[in-house]
């Protein structure tokens, strides 16, 4: 893998984002994303399984929306509740309660937040 690649460079926050990784394509595996250049492998992305995701959602949020979400404001939570909504986070068994628990608040303001945020 050629980290200093143009096409490594522009998909890597996307990676980051996902919490994927990017390998070398000798070390591609069955379901590994490969990055092609001119019709050669120039490196694999490797999707994390289930575990973790939601880690990597609420980290990602933090990042976009400016702070940890359990110091952001309500409106900044509401917005947080439906970023994570949009990206499928509460399809994940129990994702509602440890959204709430980051966030400090009851799981039913947690949906009272989707309820706000699904009538807009």
């Amino acid at each position: 893998m050629t980290p200093d690649h143009p096409l490594v460079e522009a998909v890597s926050p996307i990676a980051e984002a996902l919490g994927a990784e990017i390998l070398p394509p000798d070390q591609s595996q069955p379901g590994d994303i490969p990055l092609r250049w001119d019709g050669t492998d120039i490196a694999v992305i490797r999707l994390t399984g289930l575990e973790g995701a939601l880690d990597h959602m609420i980290a990602s949020i933090e990042t976009e929306l400016g702070a940890p979400l359990a110091e952001m404001s309500r409106e900044k939570k509401q917005q947080a509740v439906g970023i994570l909504e949009s990206r499928g986070a509460f399809r994940m068994r129990k994702s509602i309660d440890d959204v709430a628990d980051r966030m400090q608040v009851s799981r039913i303001t947690v949906y009272n937040y989707l309820n706000t945020v699904n009538k807009t």
